[in-house]
Parts: C-alpha cells; structure tokens; sequence
C-alpha cells in the first residue's frame, strides 16, 4: 500500500511538474495598439484576443498575446507611460506619430535592434528586402513596417460631376494637366478649369482642406527628410545636398502662385484657413479639384467621398522614401528580452501571413463585427454592430487580409504593382535626428505654423509675398535655423560617406 501511495504521489508531482513546464512554455507578448474607432467595448476586445490566442495554439505556436486597445487620442501618453514602467513588448507606431513615434524611439534609444533575430522567421520572408531596407534607421531593423503602399507620389482628384456642369471633357483635362513639365505648370494648367467652374457656380473650384502642399506637390525637386519640418528642410534631388526650400525660386513661385489663386476666388482662404473646408468638404457638391495622395487602388477615394464618381491627374512622380514604408510599423522596447522579442517576432509574423489571425486582428469576429458575402468582408450587413473594427494599413499586411465589399479582386497585385514601380530618392535612407537641435527644431516647427502655412494657402496679397518669405526667414534664423540647418547638412553629409 505505501508503494502504491508512493508511486500515486510520484505520477501526480510529475503530472503538475508536467502541467506546470508546459504552462510555462507558452511566451505571453503584451500588446499596445491604438484606435480609431468612436469608443472601445473591452468584451468585444477580450473576444478577439481569446479568438487569436485560440488561432495561435491551433497553429502549434507557444506565443499568446495580452492586447491593450487605447483611442487614438490617448494613445501617445498611455503608450509612453507604459514604456516607462517596461509594462509593454511590442506597440505600434508610424513615423509621423507623435510622443512614441518611430524618430522618438530611435532618438531615446527606445526601439530593439532586431537586425539578428528577424533573418530566416516568417515575418522576414513575408516582405520584400527593400522594404526593409527602407524601414532601417542606421542600417538596423528596429521597425516592422507594416506592408501597405511603400511610395509617395501625389494627383489631382476632379469631381465629374462638376467638371461636367463646367463643360469640361475629363480624359481630355487629365491628358492636359498629366502633359505639363513639371509641377508648376501642371498646377498653371488647371487655372483654364478653375475658370470654367467659377462660370458654371461650383462653390470651391479647388479645397486644400487648410493642408500646406509645397512639401508634397514638390517631391520631384525635394527631397523633405524631416516632414514634421514641412518646407523648410529638404534635400535637392539633383545637386544631393541638404538645401533651405523657402530661399528657392520653386518657393517662392508656389506662393506666388497659391496667392494668385485665392485673390481669383480659386480657393476660399478665409474658408480654408477657418476649418470651415475639411475632408469632410469632399461629400459634398461644393468642389470640382482637391489633392490627393496616389495610393494603388485610387478609385477607394470614390467611397471616402460620398460614392461620387472621381478622375486622377498624376503631377508627381512616386517616390520611395525614408518615411513611405514606417507610415505603419511596430516595434519592440529595448529593453524586451531576446526570447520574448522573438515571441513578438513570431506573432508578426502569423499576423502577417495567416488569414485566419490577420482578419481576427483587423475585422473581428465573423458574424459578430461583419458577415462573408461572397467571400468578401462586410461591416455594414443587418445586426453588425462593429464592437470591433480597425483599417488594414494600422493592422496588418494587406496579403494575407480577406479582402473586403468593396476592394477589387487584384488588390494585392495592385500593391506589389505600385511599390515596385516607384523611384528611390537620392536621400532614401536617411534619417535625421533632431536631438543636437531640438531647441531650434521646436521654435522653428513653431515659425513656419506662423508664416510658411499661410504663404503656402494663399493668406497673403501677391504683392506681399516676396516680403512676407522675407520675415518668415528672418523668424526662421532668429529661431535658430541655421544651426538647425548646418546640423542636418552634416548629418547627411556624414551619412553620404557611409553609403
């Protein structure tokens, strides 16, 4: 009987040692992602988490994940204070975002160095090499991007409906504008339409939505290495130098020329200055020509504006960038160990490649957040009440994604089309850092707020713009730019070097 006792009590330590080893196994990764979706349902949330933990097993995966969701608008401040208290593994993150924004990281040494754990794992095959190449701050991959559009280019979108109440044959204005040299006078060529829409009533013949576009429009001359800088730092594409734009005559005729526009009623300044146009201005019947970021699928602006039937006019070139493939990415904090980084890596890389956990991430829970119609994704079918619904380009891959209602079948072909077609930028790659400065940095964002966006709407008289450019470089050096400016040139002349 003790031997029986004895042998019982051996199988159960064994058992619970067992239970417990194998409990062990399993690598927790604590995720930070943000919303943008009207409020948060923490139950919808815990589904979707137990559904992808569920996936991850079935999959013979060892990684679980604890997601933590925040609304955009919290984001930033509940994002760092977790990095703080190193109570997150892997978040997400995009170059233009701020508090925990990919330059923020690089600059407080925030983001791992993943460069010898991502080779060979799944997430490294699911993507092209020059996307992550693009991603790299000093040759290191310390950023996942999240493969979407890795380009940037710019169009002029045309409301039909009004081109056609002005009389104007589309194809034949698209021809037009597209056969210009260059971008001031592919931007010359539409005052001809813009004179049309004023005859024919149409209220705004252009909406700029109050967005500064010299920074955009002119990508084929600049190369803006610092866009949170807009204008006022670039590197000129021909001579590949670190350049001051506003001392450019480019400037200066763009202003020139936004001037122009708002003195012949092209454009509402007061109105665009006001935030009385917005996006939300593109619903509606109010405009005939906007600006817009060439994406592969560019009919999806159609949905965005009210289901009205669009036209695009190509004015820049699509270029490939140091920010185009970090507009979506992740990272994991510095300080996460090399085996729970590769939990992460490991869960990016299903969420990347597997369709099951990629719609789970990005759309719910079938039945509950949307139906299959056809085999596509619907969210606004009966009874769907989107508990939980993110956009792909902040989720994941568009490869793997079930596509949705109203995405063409070739989506991803159209993406790997447009990433592959577009041009490097002779700065492609580098990436300032604005520490040495950040003094300077601050004061002169600040400035151009002050002048270089109303030059750049069309605030100013004509005749006051060439003395208007004037005082906003004398803000500009009185804020410390030259400093700022000579700390980038020798950044990017040490960088050059190293290529």
């Amino acid at each position: 009987m003790k031997k029986l006792v004895s042998l019982v009590l051996a199988l159960c330590l064994a058992l619970s040692l067992f239970t417990f080893a194998g409990a062990e196994s399993v690598t927790t990764v604590r995720l930070y992602r943000h919303s943008y979706m009207t409020s948060l349902d923490e139950g919808a949330i815990q589904k979707v988490e137990d559904a992808i933990n569920a996936r991850l097993a079935e999959l013979g995966s060892k990684v679980a994940i604890d997601i933590h969701e925040f609304m955009d608008s919290e984001y930033g401040q509940k994002g760092n204070n977790a990095l703080l208290g190193q109570e997150v593994d892997l978040l997400w993150t995009a170059n233009w975002y701020g508090t925990i924004g990919t330059n923020d990281l690089y600059a407080s040494n925030g983001a791992k160095d993943l460069s010898a754990l991502l080779p060979g794992t799944t997430l490294w095959e699911s993507m092209p090499e020059w996307y992550w190449e693009a991603a790299r701050y000093d040759g290191k991959d310390m950023f996942v991007p999240v493969y979407k559009e890795g380009a940037e280019g710019y169009m002029i979108k045309i409301l039909e409906s009004n081109a056609e109440k002005a009389g104007i044959d589309v194809a034949a204005m698209v021809a037009d504008i597209e056969g210009q040299d260059g971008i001031y006078a592919r931007l010359k060529a539409l005052e001809p339409y813009m004179d049309k829409a004023l005859e024919a009533g149409v209220k705004y013949p252009f909406i700029f939505a109050g967005t500064p576009m010299f920074y955009r429009f002119y990508l084929d001359k600049f190369d803006f290495v610092d866009q949170q800088l807009f204008s006022i730092i670039g590197v000129d594409q021909e001579t590949n130098e670190v350049v001051n734009p506003i001392q450019t005559e480019e400037y200066k005729n763009f202003c020139l020329l936004m001037a122009e526009w708002g003195e012949k009623g092209y454009f509402n300044v007061d109105d665009e200055i006001g935030g009385v146009v917005s996006s939300a201005t593109n619903q509606t019947q109010d405009w005939m020509l906007n600006w817009w970021t060439n994406v592969p699928n560019n009919e999806e602006s159609e949905g965005r504006d009210g289901n009205q039937a669009e036209s695009f006019a190509k004015v820049t070139e699509n270029w490939g960038r140091s920010t185009t493939t970090l507009g979506s990415c992740y990272a994991i904090p510095a300080y996460v160990s090399d085996d729970v980084a590769a939990a992460a890596i490991e869960f990016l890389g299903y969420l990347f490649t597997d369709k099951t956990v990629a719609d789970l991430y990005t759309y719910g829970i079938e039945g509950e957040d949307y139906i299959l119609e056809d085999g596509k994704v619907n969210f606004n079918a009966d009874g769907i009440t989107k508990l939980y619904h993110h956009d792909a380009w902040c989720s994941t891959s568009v490869k793997p994604l079930t596509l949705t209602v109203d995405e063409p079948d070739n989506k991803v072909a159209m993406y790997d089309e447009f990433n592959n077609a577009a041009k490097g930028t002779v700065a492609s790659g580098f990436r300032p850092n604005k520490t040495p400065v950040e003094a300077a940095w601050s004061a002169c964002a600040a400035v151009f707020d002050e002048y270089g966006k109303s030059l750049e709407l069309g605030v100013y008289g004509s005749a006051d713009v060439e003395a208007k450019i004037a005082e906003f470089q004398a803000a500009l050096d009185a804020a410390g730019y030259q400093d700022l400016l000579a700390e980038y040139q020798n950044q990017y002349n040490t960088w050059k070097a190293a290529q």
